[in-house]
């Protein structure tokens, strides 16, 4: 597993354990707590806890950097709905890896489901111009959510 693996999966637990819909923590504590500079704690918080994925990061300047991270989901439809509200234009394939695999995890989708979600916008099938492909992978992506129930 890498680093970033598991400073998000830590973090992660953090919310099982509290049971809040909130955590908050201290990136020089982590960072110390995982032997990894404060960054790599600011690339997982940014990469994998980004509002299209159901969460919003208050981060506060100083005292060793706290940040406040907050999850957002009430049923699987306004979940759904978040996500695609918040996702811009374009989108990658890995973005779309880390969604399904959010998905899976908060029991959103099903397996069979995610599996369609990945073929229908994989690199694979997507054979365009590569200014287009991740707008095209975002629509498509967002039309297919709207019809998950």
């Amino acid at each position: 597993m890498r680093m970033s693996d598991i400073i998000e999966d830590f973090i992660k637990e953090l919310f099982e354990e509290d049971e809040n819909d909130f955590i908050e923590i201290q990136r020089n504590e982590l960072a110390q707590q995982f032997n990894c500079v404060p960054s790599q704690i600011n690339y997982v918080i940014s990469t994998r806890f980004k509002p299209s994925q159901g969460y919003y990061v208050e981060s506060k300047r100083g005292g060793g950097g706290n940040i406040k991270i907050k999850k957002v989901n009430n049923t699987k439809s306004d979940y759904i709905m978040h996500i695609i509200k918040n996702i811009e234009n374009e989108i990658t394939a890995n973005e779309i890896d880390i969604i399904l695999s959010d998905f899976l995890t908060y029991n959103v989708i099903s397996e069979k489901e995610a599996k369609l979600l990945k073929v229908a916008t994989s690199d694979n099938v997507l054979k365009l111009d590569i200014d287009i492909k991740d707008q095209v992978r975002a629509r498509i992506f967002k039309n297919m959510l709207l019809n998950i129930e």
